[in-house]
């Protein structure tokens, strides 16, 4: 699946993934109107992305945010009473599209080569397409009440754990070699990573987000592929 074909697939616009958090939220939200509502999700989520990448979500005060958003402090918290029930509902909706994408990526893939490559690919698109979100939640995870901290370690080894599975299973049927398949998939999940924290290298090199999915993917393929294995 091309990058492309990845957008035209999932539902992870901005106004989707805004839309998502107020009917999630909608019962601690005082603003009931959801069009207005998803639009100004928007800005403050935008504002948030924007401010945290200059000084820091800590040091941003809830005026820096009326300021960027244009919206008043009273209408702020229409949205959320605190910057922590705000970080942790930032938090909780990047691990909810995770899951999601991780699993659809993997629907209708039978053989170990094609899902591998497959939640390889989705995990580095997606990144691509709500990298704001990507980057705030690996830079904040730092601030993090304790309880928020251990969803996103638990998260962490839910994302690792699909790939030591799918290694795992290979290996069970004879396409992937023996190996230490946790340490392969902390490999794997660094190298996803590597993308949308340092975008600006790759960028400055030209390369796109199709090309270093698919070398990722080529480079894991290598590796881990036994070598009596047709590739897939």
């Amino acid at each position: 699946m091309t990058y492309s074909e990845f957008k035209r697939k999932i539902s992870e616009s901005k106004e989707d993934i805004c839309r998502e958090v107020y009917q999630k939220n909608q019962d601690s939200i005082r603003i009931k109107k959801e069009k207005t509502a998803v639009k100004n999700f928007e800005k403050i989520f935008d504002a948030v992305f924007k401010i945290s990448y200059s000084k820091g979500f800590q040091a941003m005060s809830m005026r820096d945010l009326s300021r960027e958003t244009g919206l008043s402090m009273g209408a702020l918290y229409g949205y959320f009473t605190s910057k922590d029930e705000l970080l942790g509902i930032i938090q909780r909706q990047g691990r909810t599209m995770v899951k999601r994408v991780l699993e659809e990526s993997q629907i209708d893939k039978d053989e170990p080569m094609e899902r591998l490559a497959a939640v390889i690919a989705a995990h580095i698109y997606l990144s691509e397409v709500a990298r704001p979100w990507f980057f705030f939640t690996f830079m904040e995870a730092r601030n993090l009440s304790e309880e928020e901290l251990k969803a996103v370690q638990a998260m962490e080894s839910y994302t690792e754990q699909i790939l030591v599975d799918i290694l795992e299973g290979g290996e069970n049927k004879g396409v992937f070699k023996k190996g230490n398949h946790p340490l392969t998939a902390s490999i794997i999940k660094a190298m996803q990573q590597d993308w949308y924290l340092k975008r600006w290298k790759y960028k400055k090199r030209n390369i796109s987000v199709d090309e270093y999915a698919q070398y990722v993917v080529d480079f894991v393929r290598s590796f881990c592929l036994d070598k009596q294995a047709e590739p897939n």
